[in-house]
Protein backbone atom coordinates (compact mmCIF):
# COMPACT_ATOMS: atom_id res chain seq x y z
CA UNK A 1 0.00 0.00 0.00
CA UNK A 2 2.82 2.43 0.87
CA UNK A 3 4.45 1.80 -2.50
CA UNK A 4 1.17 2.42 -4.33
CA UNK A 5 0.61 5.70 -2.49
CA UNK A 6 4.22 6.76 -3.12
CA UNK A 7 3.78 6.06 -6.81
CA UNK A 8 0.37 7.68 -7.31
CA UNK A 9 0.50 10.42 -4.67
CA UNK A 10 4.20 11.29 -4.24
CA UNK A 11 3.33 14.57 -2.50
CA UNK A 12 0.97 12.92 -0.03
CA UNK A 13 -2.77 12.25 0.06
CA UNK A 14 -5.03 15.26 -0.28
CA UNK A 15 -7.63 16.01 2.42
CA UNK A 16 -10.86 17.75 1.47
CA UNK A 17 -14.16 18.54 3.12
CA UNK A 18 -17.12 16.36 2.27
CA UNK A 19 -18.97 19.46 1.13
CA UNK A 20 -16.31 20.10 -1.52
CA UNK A 21 -16.58 16.66 -3.12
CA UNK A 22 -20.21 15.62 -2.54
CA UNK A 23 -23.79 16.78 -2.95
CA UNK A 24 -26.42 16.17 -0.29
CA UNK A 25 -30.08 15.24 -0.76
CA UNK A 26 -32.01 15.34 2.50
CA UNK A 27 -34.60 12.67 3.03
CA UNK A 28 -38.14 13.40 4.18
CA UNK A 29 -41.22 11.45 5.17
CA UNK A 30 -41.51 7.67 4.67
CA UNK A 31 -42.83 6.39 8.01
CA UNK A 32 -42.79 2.62 8.47
CA UNK A 33 -46.46 2.51 7.50
CA UNK A 34 -45.41 3.45 3.94
CA UNK A 35 -43.34 0.28 3.57
CA UNK A 36 -44.82 -2.54 1.48
CA UNK A 37 -43.70 -5.96 0.22
CA UNK A 38 -43.01 -4.94 -3.39
CA UNK A 39 -42.57 -1.84 -5.50
CA UNK A 40 -39.67 0.62 -5.49
CA UNK A 41 -36.76 -0.34 -3.24
CA UNK A 42 -36.56 1.71 -0.04
CA UNK A 43 -34.13 1.96 2.87
CA UNK A 44 -35.65 3.27 6.09
CA UNK A 45 -33.15 5.07 8.32
CA UNK A 46 -33.89 2.72 11.23
CA UNK A 47 -32.99 -0.29 9.10
CA UNK A 48 -29.51 1.12 8.46
CA UNK A 49 -28.76 0.59 12.15
CA UNK A 50 -30.10 -2.93 12.39
CA UNK A 51 -30.37 -4.59 8.97
CA UNK A 52 -27.61 -3.24 6.69
CA UNK A 53 -23.84 -3.45 6.59
CA UNK A 54 -21.33 -1.29 4.75
CA UNK A 55 -23.05 -1.77 1.39
CA UNK A 56 -26.18 -3.31 -0.07
CA UNK A 57 -27.34 -4.56 -3.45
CA UNK A 58 -30.93 -5.34 -2.42
CA UNK A 59 -33.42 -3.61 -0.15
CA UNK A 60 -35.41 -5.22 2.62
CA UNK A 61 -38.43 -2.97 2.10
CA UNK A 62 -40.28 -1.22 -0.69
CA UNK A 63 -42.74 1.62 -1.25
CA UNK A 64 -45.37 2.07 -3.92
CA UNK A 65 -44.34 3.96 -7.09
CA UNK A 66 -46.69 6.79 -6.09
CA UNK A 67 -44.99 7.18 -2.70
CA UNK A 68 -41.53 6.96 -4.28
CA UNK A 69 -42.10 10.10 -6.35
CA UNK A 70 -42.17 12.17 -3.14
CA UNK A 71 -39.01 10.75 -1.59
CA UNK A 72 -35.26 11.34 -1.85
CA UNK A 73 -33.70 9.08 -4.47
CA UNK A 74 -30.37 7.25 -4.23
CA UNK A 75 -28.65 6.24 -7.45
CA UNK A 76 -26.29 3.24 -7.66
CA UNK A 77 -23.05 4.30 -5.99
CA UNK A 78 -24.65 6.85 -3.68
CA UNK A 79 -24.28 6.71 0.11
CA UNK A 80 -27.25 6.83 2.47
CA UNK A 81 -26.29 8.07 5.93
CA UNK A 82 -28.36 8.49 9.08
CA UNK A 83 -28.69 11.92 10.68
CA UNK A 84 -30.29 11.08 14.04
CA UNK A 85 -29.80 8.47 16.74
CA UNK A 86 -30.17 7.97 20.46
CA UNK A 87 -26.39 8.06 20.90
CA UNK A 88 -23.37 9.57 19.23
CA UNK A 89 -21.79 6.17 18.58
CA UNK A 90 -24.52 5.15 16.13
CA UNK A 91 -25.39 8.42 14.45
CA UNK A 92 -23.86 8.82 11.00
CA UNK A 93 -24.02 5.12 10.11
CA UNK A 94 -23.71 4.83 6.33
CA UNK A 95 -24.52 2.26 3.67
CA UNK A 96 -23.37 2.35 0.04
CA UNK A 97 -26.13 1.49 -2.40
CA UNK A 98 -24.67 -0.83 -5.05
CA UNK A 99 -27.87 -2.19 -6.57
CA UNK A 100 -28.76 -1.93 -10.24
CA UNK A 101 -31.74 0.43 -9.87
CA UNK A 102 -32.38 3.71 -8.03
CA UNK A 103 -34.04 3.44 -4.63
CA UNK A 104 -35.52 5.90 -2.15
CA UNK A 105 -35.03 6.88 1.47
CA UNK A 106 -36.91 9.07 3.92
CA UNK A 107 -36.56 11.32 6.92
CA UNK A 108 -33.59 11.24 9.33
CA UNK A 109 -31.34 10.19 6.44
CA UNK A 110 -29.32 11.95 3.76
CA UNK A 111 -28.26 10.77 0.31
CA UNK A 112 -24.62 11.62 -0.47
CA UNK A 113 -23.85 11.89 -4.19
CA UNK A 114 -20.13 11.76 -4.92
CA UNK A 115 -17.41 10.63 -7.34
CA UNK A 116 -15.37 8.45 -4.98
CA UNK A 117 -15.22 4.66 -4.83
CA UNK A 118 -18.53 3.99 -3.00
CA UNK A 119 -17.22 1.33 -0.65
CA UNK A 120 -14.19 3.46 0.20
CA UNK A 121 -16.43 6.27 1.39
CA UNK A 122 -18.74 3.88 3.26
CA UNK A 123 -15.77 2.26 5.00
CA UNK A 124 -14.37 5.69 5.91
CA UNK A 125 -17.61 6.53 7.68
CA UNK A 126 -16.72 3.68 10.07
CA UNK A 127 -13.28 5.10 10.83
CA UNK A 128 -12.00 6.65 14.04
CA UNK A 129 -11.33 9.89 12.13
CA UNK A 130 -15.01 10.26 11.25
CA UNK A 131 -16.07 9.30 14.77
CA UNK A 132 -13.97 12.08 16.30
CA UNK A 133 -15.34 14.64 13.90
CA UNK A 134 -19.00 13.64 14.23
CA UNK A 135 -18.71 13.77 18.02
CA UNK A 136 -17.58 17.38 17.76
CA UNK A 137 -20.36 18.24 15.29
CA UNK A 138 -23.24 16.37 16.95
CA UNK A 139 -25.99 18.29 18.71
CA UNK A 140 -28.76 17.27 21.09
CA UNK A 141 -28.98 15.26 24.30
CA UNK A 142 -31.81 12.71 24.19
CA UNK A 143 -31.76 12.63 20.38
CA UNK A 144 -28.37 13.11 18.74
CA UNK A 145 -28.32 14.87 15.38
CA UNK A 146 -25.61 15.37 12.76
CA UNK A 147 -27.26 17.30 9.96
CA UNK A 148 -26.27 17.38 6.30
CA UNK A 149 -24.92 20.89 6.88
CA UNK A 150 -22.65 19.57 9.63
CA UNK A 151 -21.59 16.58 7.54
CA UNK A 152 -20.39 18.96 4.85
CA UNK A 153 -17.69 20.19 7.28
CA UNK A 154 -16.12 16.76 7.75
CA UNK A 155 -12.59 16.41 6.33
CA UNK A 156 -11.48 13.12 4.79
CA UNK A 157 -8.53 11.77 2.80
CA UNK A 158 -9.08 11.57 -0.95
CA UNK A 159 -6.35 9.31 -2.36
CA UNK A 160 -6.20 8.37 -6.06
CA UNK A 161 -8.99 6.03 -7.11
CA UNK A 162 -6.51 3.15 -7.54
CA UNK A 163 -5.58 3.51 -3.86
CA UNK A 164 -9.24 3.69 -2.87
CA UNK A 165 -9.92 0.44 -4.71
CA UNK A 166 -6.95 -1.31 -3.11
CA UNK A 167 -8.15 -0.22 0.33
CA UNK A 168 -11.60 -1.59 -0.49
CA UNK A 169 -10.12 -4.89 -1.69
CA UNK A 170 -8.23 -5.35 1.59
CA UNK A 171 -11.16 -4.36 3.81
CA UNK A 172 -13.55 -6.57 1.83
CA UNK A 173 -11.27 -9.52 2.54
CA UNK A 174 -11.35 -8.83 6.27
CA UNK A 175 -15.11 -8.31 6.15
CA UNK A 176 -15.57 -11.76 4.61
CA UNK A 177 -13.26 -13.29 7.23
CA UNK A 178 -15.19 -11.56 10.01
CA UNK A 179 -18.45 -12.97 8.66
CA UNK A 180 -16.96 -16.48 8.61
CA UNK A 181 -15.76 -16.10 12.19
CA UNK A 182 -19.16 -14.85 13.32
CA UNK A 183 -20.83 -17.82 11.64
CA UNK A 184 -18.36 -20.17 13.32
CA UNK A 185 -19.01 -18.54 16.70
CA UNK A 186 -22.77 -18.91 16.25
CA UNK A 187 -22.30 -22.57 15.37
CA UNK A 188 -20.24 -23.06 18.54
CA UNK A 189 -22.97 -21.36 20.59
CA UNK A 190 -25.56 -23.75 19.20
CA UNK A 191 -23.25 -26.67 19.83
CA UNK A 192 -22.64 -25.54 23.40
CA UNK A 193 -26.40 -25.26 24.02
CA UNK A 194 -26.92 -28.79 22.67
CA UNK A 195 -24.24 -30.36 24.86
CA UNK A 196 -25.25 -28.32 27.90
CA UNK A 197 -28.78 -29.65 27.69
CA UNK A 198 -27.53 -33.19 27.03
CA UNK A 199 -25.02 -33.17 29.89
CA UNK A 200 -27.45 -31.75 32.40
CA UNK A 201 -30.28 -34.17 31.59
CA UNK A 202 -30.31 -37.36 33.70
CA UNK A 203 -32.69 -40.33 33.97
CA UNK A 204 -34.37 -40.89 37.28
CA UNK A 205 -32.92 -43.50 39.65
CA UNK A 206 -33.64 -47.02 38.45
CA UNK A 207 -33.89 -45.93 34.83
CA UNK A 208 -31.70 -46.77 31.84
CA UNK A 209 -27.95 -46.47 31.40
CA UNK A 210 -26.05 -43.39 30.36
CA UNK A 211 -23.41 -42.17 27.95
CA UNK A 212 -22.82 -41.25 24.34
CA UNK A 213 -21.62 -43.80 21.81
CA UNK A 214 -18.73 -42.12 19.99
CA UNK A 215 -17.24 -42.94 16.61
CA UNK A 216 -14.20 -41.51 14.89
CA UNK A 217 -14.35 -39.16 11.93
CA UNK A 218 -11.82 -37.56 9.59
CA UNK A 219 -10.49 -34.09 10.46
CA UNK A 220 -12.75 -31.15 9.75
CA UNK A 221 -11.74 -28.18 7.65
CA UNK A 222 -12.23 -24.60 8.70
CA UNK A 223 -11.35 -21.34 6.98
CA UNK A 224 -8.25 -19.47 8.05
CA UNK A 225 -7.07 -16.05 6.99
CA UNK A 226 -4.75 -17.50 4.36
CA UNK A 227 -6.24 -20.82 3.31
CA UNK A 228 -8.41 -23.70 4.37
CA UNK A 229 -6.41 -25.95 6.66
CA UNK A 230 -7.12 -29.14 8.62
CA UNK A 231 -7.60 -28.80 12.35
CA UNK A 232 -8.11 -31.24 15.20
CA UNK A 233 -10.02 -34.44 14.39
CA UNK A 234 -13.69 -34.51 15.31
CA UNK A 235 -15.65 -37.00 17.37
CA UNK A 236 -19.25 -37.66 16.44
CA UNK A 237 -21.89 -39.35 18.57
CA UNK A 238 -24.01 -41.88 16.71
CA UNK A 239 -27.13 -40.37 18.30
CA UNK A 240 -26.04 -36.73 18.16
CA UNK A 241 -26.67 -34.35 15.21
CA UNK A 242 -23.51 -32.33 15.80
CA UNK A 243 -19.79 -32.97 16.07
CA UNK A 244 -17.18 -31.28 18.21
CA UNK A 245 -13.60 -30.22 17.67
CA UNK A 246 -11.01 -27.83 19.02
CA UNK A 247 -9.27 -25.22 16.87
CA UNK A 248 -6.61 -24.47 19.48
CA UNK A 249 -5.66 -27.80 21.02
CA UNK A 250 -5.18 -31.37 19.78
CA UNK A 251 -7.19 -32.63 22.76
CA UNK A 252 -10.93 -32.50 23.22
CA UNK A 253 -12.46 -32.96 26.67
CA UNK A 254 -15.96 -34.36 26.84
CA UNK A 255 -18.35 -35.52 29.50
CA UNK A 256 -20.93 -38.07 28.40
CA UNK A 257 -24.47 -38.53 29.67
CA UNK A 258 -26.91 -41.35 29.33
CA UNK A 259 -28.17 -43.76 26.72
CA UNK A 260 -29.09 -47.45 26.83
CA UNK A 261 -25.63 -48.57 25.71
CA UNK A 262 -23.23 -47.50 28.45
CA UNK A 263 -23.19 -47.20 32.25
CA UNK A 264 -24.76 -44.07 33.71
CA UNK A 265 -22.79 -40.84 33.95
CA UNK A 266 -19.79 -42.10 31.99
CA UNK A 267 -17.13 -39.47 31.44
CA UNK A 268 -14.09 -39.68 29.24
CA UNK A 269 -11.45 -37.83 27.29
CA UNK A 270 -10.90 -37.83 23.56
CA UNK A 271 -7.35 -37.13 22.49
CA UNK A 272 -5.91 -36.80 18.97
CA UNK A 273 -3.79 -39.79 18.00
CA UNK A 274 -0.06 -39.28 17.87
CA UNK A 275 0.54 -41.82 15.14
CA UNK A 276 1.13 -40.99 11.48
CA UNK A 277 -2.66 -41.02 10.93
CA UNK A 278 -3.80 -37.75 12.57
CA UNK A 279 -7.46 -38.48 11.90
CA UNK A 280 -7.53 -41.40 14.31
CA UNK A 281 -8.64 -40.77 17.88
CA UNK A 282 -7.69 -42.55 21.08
CA UNK A 283 -10.39 -42.86 23.67
CA UNK A 284 -9.49 -43.19 27.32
CA UNK A 285 -12.50 -44.13 29.47
CA UNK A 286 -12.96 -44.41 33.19
CA UNK A 287 -15.83 -46.81 32.52
CA UNK A 288 -15.88 -49.21 29.59
CA UNK A 289 -18.78 -49.42 27.19
CA UNK A 290 -19.85 -53.00 26.46
CA UNK A 291 -20.61 -52.02 22.89
CA UNK A 292 -16.96 -50.99 22.08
Amino acid sequence: MDELIAELAPNGVEFRTLGDIARFVRGNGMPKTDLVDEGVGAIHYGQIYTRYGVWATETISFVTPETATKLAKAQPGDIIITNTSENVEDVGKAVAWLGAEPIVTGGHATVIQHDLEPKYLAYWFQSESFFRQKRALATGTKVIDVSARQLAKVRLPVPPVEVQREIVRILDKFTRLEAELEAELEARRLQYAFYRDQLLTFPEAGGGYGGFRWVTQAPSLVASAESRRPISPTATCASCPTSTYSTTSPSISLAMTSCALTPANVSGRLRAGTSSSPDRLKLRMRSACPQW
